[in-house]
């Protein structure tokens, strides 16, 4: 390496010692210390050269090379301008490093695909969501992009009631299925088990609002009252649009509307606290035991209640004949006073023929899973079918006909239960 203090004394012999007695002896001590200058410099070059390849490819982890490409290419190209002879050693060094990064990528993919079972949840990815707010005393509207989460465990799901295995293999941890003549069961899985009811609620709703004898032509405004603030659900009927009670009960009961219920519950005399006050009572009178209410469109998980409960709620509300044409209707038009909208049934199997239903509501929320309850006819005779917590978005009507078709071969009584302290069938 050059030594800064021989370059001085170099440079003072230089400019002291006369060129008349030492003229050859100073040109050959001139040239020898060049010579050691240049050797210096070049072991310099190379010396840098090689401490940034061997930087390179040490420093930086061997399974994160992937990631370090640019790092390398821009160590290699300050190398290179160090000195052109180095760059074959830097090659020669970063073909190795490039060649166990290789493997170690390999290795990398060998183990996800190794932890594909572990880890086999689905991703979270990005989405929008609409947000709700309220500035100034007015309620705003916002979509903000957001990290969607895969769906929450069901209730059911939380408390092992899928785990219940059943001869028809159904998708809903809760089955039940009675003759509506003798009310005696016909097939029995969980119907003990208290869960979400969602939006099987609206059929205790109508059967408030039919109790009320309010006239059915009356105007109905839906308000910002009416907005989900729990779940945050959309809803195509806007705030200001005006119905009668009768379409806002129609599409609540075919369609599931929402705001159509919340409307509803707030122009009962009282308002809303006195309609949920009525809508408990109802249950207490059914004989319902294991319901609960806390608002009339089941967009909460606190509205409850057991299989066994439900059929005594359907079996109510089928003797109430709007209750019974509302919810089988296929399609329904009404205005606004804005516009036209045209809704449809959420339950698919009131436009299969080969399907006689009296009466049929539909409900679901991320804590409920699919519900789905029936009056129908199953085998030549009257039947109340109740399914809660399907998983899978048509799964409840799969359920439905593989319970029709058991029945309709004469499938004999079947208790599948947690409550039955056995094994079940």
């Amino acid at each position: 390496m050059l030594n800064i203090a021989n370059f001085s004394v170099f440079h003072y012999t230089w400019r002291t010692i006369p060129c008349r007695s030492t003229r050859t002896p100073m040109k050959t001590d001139m040239f020898s210390s060049l010579k050691v200058m240049h050797g210096a410099a070049l072991g310099t070059a190379l010396s840098v050269a090689a401490s940034v390849v061997i930087a390179a490819a040490s420093v930086a982890p061997v399974d994160a090379f992937a990631a370090s490409t640019a790092a390398s290419a821009k160590s290699e190209k300050v190398a290179k301008k160090a000195a052109r002879k180095p760059a074959k050693a830097t090659k020669g060094a970063e073909a190795p490093a490039a060649k166990v990064s290789s493997k170690a990528v390999k290795g990398a993919k060998a183990a996800k695909v190794a932890d594909k079972d572990e880890d086999d949840a689905p991703r979270a990815v990005s989405k929008k969501k609409r947000v709700n707010y309220t500035m100034n005393g007015r309620h705003h509207t916002a979509v903000r992009r957001v990290v969607f989460e895969p769906r929450p465990p069901t209730v059911g799901q939380a408390f092992g009631l899928h785990e219940t295995q059943d001869a028809l293999a159904l998708r809903s941890s809760v089955a039940y299925v009675v003759d509506q003549n003798s009310m005696e069961p016909i097939f029995d899985k969980n119907s003990h088990a208290v869960v979400p009811i969602a939006s099987i609620t609206k059929l205790m709703t109508a059967m408030v609002v039919l109790d009320s004898k309010a006239p059915m032509n009356e105007q109905i405004e839906v308000t910002d009252e009416d907005r989900d603030y729990e779940k945050n659900t959309r809803s195509r009927l806007s705030v200001g649009s005006v119905l009668s009670r009768e379409d806002m009960l129609h599409i609540a009961l075919m369609a599931s509307e929402n705001r159509a219920a919340a409307a509803l519950s707030r122009y009962f005399p009282g308002g809303r606290p006195a309609f949920m006050a009525a809508m408990n009572a109802k249950a207490k009178q059914l004989g319902m035991t294991d319901t609960h209410f806390e608002n009339p469109t089941g967009l909460t998980s606190q509205n409850v209640s057991s299989a066994r409960d439900l059929v005594k709620m359907v079996n109510a509300a089928y003797q109430y004949p709007m209750i019974r044409a509302f919810s089988t209707d296929h399609s329904y038009e009404v205005y606004t006073g804005k516009r036209t909208l045209a809704y449809n049934s959420t339950n698919a199997l009131v436009r299969n023929p080969s399907w006689e239903i009296g009466l049929q509501k539909t409900g679901f929320i991320n804590e409920a899973g699919e519900c789905l309850v029936m009056q129908t006819r199953l085998h030549d005779r009257p039947v109340i079918m109740v399914l809660l917590d399907s998983a899978g978005k048509y799964s409840r009507f799969a359920d439905a006909a593989r319970l029709r078709t058991w029945i309709d071969n004469g499938g004999e009584q079947r208790v599948t239960s947690a409550d039955a302290n056995g094994a079940g069938t």
